[in-house]
């Protein structure tokens, strides 16, 4: 059953001012509020909370240090006692025992503590040592602003982003990340030499056996040498296994710093570059699965192997220059052949990474729109595409084991001829006294641990292939334009009044050369009521997602209260505006959690008031789970009137100044759309409402109407005056 208590849809229980917008109950971040604004650099909740991994609870340490960084500042967490805070470190934040934090203004050795509870309205206050050090947990947050250089705008926010949850600079993404790990990876540099100097051990034992210790019947010098012996390969298990734990704790670290980066950029990557297919798109994200398996698998420590090699030879060398020779053209021979059966490989794996995407993207549409396949019998049409890709990818992937095997066959054949060789020439010297059997016997050893790693060549290089195919193409997704430029500034505006102005306005979607709208010019004054009204194609839509800043013109300028939106931080932006688009996203989960993702903390009372307000709550109390009935991916499960009231409660919640509404009844009926018609001007009294919309019956919510065609305005006027013109021309507005 649903959690929230069931209230009388009556009219007259209707109370706009219940849904004023929820400020976080939250004593960190209300903290590191103050200190934004202590420090000269203020910033909002919204704006600190932006590109947090967060669901309406409290912030932690570990989350106020990343927000910190997110807005400029540098911020650490330490254990120190309220006697070791030094004044210099001041203001700080204290984390007391009961959750709660303050801020600790100075703490004099002599008197009493200045301290401020932002929290609980902020002002400064004072306690006793005493009584503070009763209530601090002992952790302390210090936060100073990070320096700004040339080229950020004084005043305006510097949105760097150093935090491992945030989106750096597209170039040091990746690299950056195991640079930071450059201690650990020289550890384990170290590791392989002395485990491959280990690998020296047993030719050697076995040829002081052969040559020294038979001849002469020394056993307790052999027992010695076992002992010695052993005890390296002992320390050799040992090396082996922390090489393997340490490049998986460094692989696992990366992993999880590289994965949130990614979903970071896909999040705040700009719409106007977003890729055409979603499918071919996620099928490119996924391929940081292939990057991530080959710096956390024991290929990387193959790798690290291979140069050794050339030890091996050198060593050999030194027993039998003829032999060293001899190896040394081997080496070169199977290198050279390693690199030339790549080329063909290389190239399918680039070939086999596209045929990959548009097989993911397929699946993704067929998966999407598998109710309109059905219905328009396009389920030939899909098996076709499905069966076309599938087909190549697979001649792509034999192709490419083909010539893998190839390599990797040819290398095993060459190493068995090796081996041969070294004995049958090695025989030869020995009889004429220029080595030792014991020198012919570590050679051969030797020579196998010179070779082997070269027959893992071909394997090693396709992998390498993959992941570096796979690296440049999520590389390529990393250095997509964002919201937020590492390089930008922005306007710290919390509150906006939502007073719009479209300056001379051009557009064109991306990938596309008709002009949506061709120098398009009006503006809307603070809560003022405004419908936009036009034939299908005219640009009506695409003026509410400007309006968004989900697009930037390609010419012009639109302004919210006088500053382009384009200069303003976008948490303040989407914070202080609310759109409805005609292309409604709901997510998985419940009806509850899909009303209050804009507004996490939003009490039970302010979800009910907004569901009441568009008529939902008269359906949600009807069925047993109330606000906990299931919505399926994209809303499936609702209707599509039920999915729009779900979208208008929930910019109800967030109390937006600006309203921008695309069509948001088009699929109710006339009594929800009366219900929403009566209840709306309650709760939007005092905002700026642009209203898009075919019907006449909605534009009773507005006072002024525009009317555009071809992307350019054509009737600007009083709502009376523009209906009565329509009559006389109608452009596409029809009666309910």
């Amino acid at each position: 059953m649903s959690s929230l208590p069931s209230l009388s849809p009556s009219h007259a229980d209707l109370d706009p001012a219940a849904l004023g917008r929820s400020e976080p109950d939250d004593p960190l971040l209300a903290c590191l509020v103050f200190l934004t604004k202590h420090f000269g650099r203020p910033r909002s909740a919204m704006t600190l909370l932006a590109g947090l991994p967060l669901t309406g609870a409290p912030l932690t340490p570990e989350l106020f240090l990343r927000a910190a960084e997110n807005a400029g500042f540098a911020a650490r967490v330490v254990r120190r006692s309220l006697d070791k805070i030094h004044p210099w470190t001041l203001p700080a934040v204290l984390v007391l025992n009961d959750g709660d934090a303050l801020v600790l203004q100075d703490c004099p050795a002599e008197g009493d503590c200045g301290v401020i509870l932002p929290a609980a309205g902020g002002g400064e206050s004072t306690l006793s040592r005493a009584q503070l050090a009763e209530i601090y947990s002992g952790y302390a947050i210090f936060v100073r602003p990070s320096p700004r250089f040339a080229g950020a705008a004084e005043g305006g926010p510097t949105v760097g982003r150093a935090s491992p949850g945030a989106t750096p600079r597209a170039q040091a993404w990746f690299w950056g990340t195991f640079a930071e790990n450059w201690w650990t990876y020289l550890q384990v540099a170290l590791a392989s030499v002395l485990i491959n100097l280990f690998a020296l051990a047993n030719p050697l034992f076995t040829m002081t056996i052969y040559d020294r210790v038979l001849p002469n019947n020394a056993v307790e010098t052999a027992m010695a040498l076992a002992v010695g012996v052993a005890s390296v390969f002992f320390f050799d298990f040992l090396l082996r296994m922390l090489r393997g734990w340490f490049l998986d704790f460094v692989g696992r670290r990366a992993d999880v710093i590289l994965a949130s980066r990614i979903f970071d950029q896909l999040l705040d990557m700009k719409l106007s570059h977003r890729p055409q297919s979603s499918g071919g798109f996620a099928s490119t994200l996924r391929e940081f699965e292939s990057v991530r398996d080959f710096f956390t698998s024991a290929t990387l420590a193959a790798f690290i192997d291979l140069p050794f090699a050339l030890l091996f030879v050198a060593v050999i060398a030194l027993l039998s220059p003829q032999i060293g020779l001899l190896l040394a053209a081997v080496v070169v021979l199977l290198l050279f052949w390693g690199l030339i059966i790549q080329i063909p490989i290389a190239r399918r794996i680039r070939e086999n990474l596209t045929q990959s995407e548009h097989k993911h993207g397929v699946l993704v549409e067929s998966v999407g729109g598998l109710e309109t396949i059905k219905v328009v019998g396009a389920q030939g049409r899909m098996r076709r595409a499905w069966e076309e890709l599938v087909g190549q990818s697979a001649d792509l992937g034999q192709k490419i084991r083909l010539y893998n095997n190839l390599g990797v066959q040819v290398v095993h054949t060459v190493q068995q001829l090796t081996a041969v060789c070294v004995v049958l020439f090695g025989v030869f010297l020995v009889q004429d006294g220029l080595m030792t059997a014991g020198g012919l016997i570590a050679c051969v050893i030797l020579s196998g641990r010179a070779i082997g790693p070269l027959a893992q060549v071909s394997q090693m290089m396709m992998r390498f292939h993959q992941t570096w195919s796979s690296l440049k193409s999520l590389d390529a997704v990393m250095r997509y334009p964002v919201d937020r430029p590492a390089e930008a500034t922005f306007l710290h505006r919390p509150e906006l009044q939502g007073g719009l102005v479209l300056e001379g306005v051009g557009f064109r979607y991306p990938n596309s050369q008709v002009e949506v709208l061709q120098r398009l010019g009006f503006s809307v004054q603070p809560g003022e009521r405004v419908g936009i009204v036009g034939r299908v194609g005219s640009g009506k839509t695409t003026v509410a997602k400007l309006a968004a800043g989900l697009y930037e013109p390609t010419e012009g300028a639109v302004r919210l209260d006088g500053v382009d939106i384009r200069q303003i931080e976008p948490s303040d932006l989407r914070a202080n505006l609310g759109f409805v688009p005609q292309d409604l996203f709901l997510f998985r989960g419940t009806i509850r959690e899909n009303l209050v993702i804009a507004a996490p903390h939003a009490s039970d009372q302010e979800v009910i008031q907004a569901a009441r307000a568009v008529g939902l709550h008269d359906f949600i109390v009807r069925h047993p789970l109330g606000y906990d009935l299931p919505v399926g991916e994209r809303g499936e499960g609702l209707s599509g009137g039920q999915r729009q009231a779900v979208a208008l409660a929930r910019v109800l919640l967030k109390r937006p100044n600006l309203l921008l509404l695309d069509e948001p009844t088009s699929a109710m009926d006339n009594r929800s759309e009366e219900q929403i018609l009566r209840n709306l001007p309650l709760y939007l009294e005092g905002k700026t409402i642009l209203l898009i919309t075919h019907r006449i019956s909605l534009l009773r919510l507005v006072d002024r109407v525009l009317v555009l065609d071809g992307g350019r305005l054509v009737i600007d006027g009083p709502r009376d005056e523009v209906l009565a013109r329509l009559a006389e021309a109608p452009v596409a507005v029809k009666e309910r």
